[in-house]
């Protein structure tokens, strides 16, 4: 794929909406990084699911099953709060 086919397409839509190609690819750039949020929600939506089956099969580990689930969604969480730290970095700051 020609690389430059991509720059002109950007610059061309960035001189369609009144914005540099710079601030334009800004706001592509903020959206790209918060596609990694989507796959935190997805996952944890599983480790739920998966962590009601598991309390289903064997109710008297319930409270072990909660504490890990609720630990690794929290560390789940921190891939979506760099994901949102990056995208606000890419509008304010770059």
């Amino acid at each position: 794929m020609d690389i430059s086919l991509f720059n002109e397409a950007i610059t061309n839509a960035a001189k369609t909406l009144g914005e540099t190609s710079d601030t334009f690819g800004k706001f592509i750039g903020a959206g790209l990084a918060m596609l990694g949020a989507t796959g935190v929600g997805v996952g944890q939506g599983f480790a739920a699911g998966k962590a009601a089956e598991a309390v289903a099969r064997n109710p008297e580990a319930e409270s072990k099953i909660r504490t890990m689930m609720i630990v690794g969604c929290a560390i789940a969480e921190t891939s979506a709060i760099y994901a949102l730290i990056i995208s606000i970095l890419l509008i304010f700051v770059a």
